[in-house]
């Protein structure tokens, strides 16, 4: 199937601009909070702020990919998320499919691969068959690794690699004098991925929330007072630049 949707193409010249800078960070992890917020100051249900931020992941997805990031890992539900009201949890567990429907003609286009991290046992059937839809439409692409963290919690994915490693050691798979930092990111959802450079967080909040624990010990934050669904282009390149400031050491000097 061919897409033909030639203003998808051209970058902006904010964004062509930033790509001529070096120091780009590879792989950019983004909290995407703040949308039930914004909907409530408008006097809107909740579910409208979910929906309005479902267009802001796909204005940033094509930001990020002119300027050439290689991985976009976008905090869509935490395993936490799940306490929400119920009609809230639902609607959220149908964007996927709207998402797909909508603008998985431009990922294409874009070259997009989708990905998912996180447990997909819990998650409804619907909901699954749009994902893997996604993920086979878009395998061969080479570009930006688009990567939603769906279902995903820390702490449960550290346990459960603890587990795998474990239930190794014990079929003499592993050998835990083996076992190093490097292996044991093996058993990690983000497996094969470089841990995060830069981790933005909207809305003002300054925590991690149970994402990206053991990735992120020498990753770059960069908060913002901004909701989620009024995150833009400038502000992406705002985080990029204040990244291109700051000196990684990683505990050394």
């Amino acid at each position: 199937m061919s897409f033909k949707l030639p203003f998808i193409k051209a970058k902006s010249k904010k964004t062509a601009h930033l790509n001529e800078l070096e120091n780009i960070p590879r792989h950019v992890a983004i909290i995407m909070d703040g949308n039930g917020r914004w909907a409530q100051k408008r006097g809107l249900p909740r579910i409208a702020g979910h929906k309005e931020g479902m267009d802001v992941v796909r204005k940033v997805a094509k930001a990020a990919s002119d300027m050439n990031v290689k991985i976009l890992t976008l905090y869509a539900f935490s395993t936490e998320n799940w306490k929400r009201p119920s009609k809230e949890v639902e609607f959220i567990m149908r964007l996927p499919k709207e998402f797909i429907h909508v603008y998985l003609p431009e990922m294409i286009e874009n070259n997009v691969r989708i990905e998912t991290i996180g447990n997909m046992n819990d998650i409804p059937e619907h909901t699954k068959k749009a994902v893997a839809y996604a993920k086979e439409q878009t395998k061969n692409n080479d570009g930006l690794l688009l990567n939603f963290a769906l279902n995903y919690g820390s702490r449960f994915e550290i346990m459960e690699a603890m587990k795998r490693v474990m239930s190794d050691v014990k079929a003499s798979k592993l050998s835990i004098d083996a076992l190093d930092e490097q292996e044991f990111s093996k058993y990690l959802y983000t497996e094969g991925l470089s841990d995060p450079d830069l981790l933005i967080r909207t809305s003002g909040e300054q925590r991690l929330s149970n994402f990206l624990l053991w990735q992120s010990a020498y990753t770059e934050f960069w908060f913002t007072e901004v909701l989620w669904p009024d995150f833009n282009e400038d502000l992406l390149i705002k985080a990029f630049k204040e990244y291109q400031r700051r000196k990684r050491r990683y505990g050394g000097i």
